[in-house]
């Protein structure tokens, strides 16, 4: 894989240019799946736009900087589309914990792309 530093740097510029909006906070459930618990806060940037239309998707973990750690690609056979999700300041065991949400269904599928 070929690192790119610039990549990263517009992530962080994204990041500290927007609001962090968290509206699915660690322990509350999804609301259309109630099979699926949030084990990290979840929420997204104000003032972006992803693929589906809505704003770029976020996991906050515990750490209190606001680093980049990683980003999640997905695709979502039932939605048919794909987004990335950016985790901002998750420890490893946020990061596996987020990854297993994102494969944990026949119809999504996630890979971790670390920092």
């Amino acid at each position: 894989m070929i690192y790119n530093n610039e990549f990263w740097a517009a992530l962080d510029s994204l990041v500290e240019q927007s609001e962090i909006i968290i509206d699915r906070p660690k322990g509350t459930v999804h609301p259309k799946y109630p099979n699926l618990l949030y084990k990290v806060d979840y929420g997204y940037l104000k003032g972006t736009s992803s693929m589906d239309g809505n704003e770029i998707d976020v996991w906050r973990g515990s750490n209190s900087v606001a680093y980049i750690d990683a980003i999640i690609c997905t695709v979502d056979l039932t939605k048919r589309d794909s987004e990335i999700k950016i985790l901002i300041g998750c420890n490893e065991e946020e990061k596996e914990k987020v990854y297993q949400t994102h494969n944990s269904s026949k119809d999504m599928k996630g890979i971790m792309i670390r920092r």
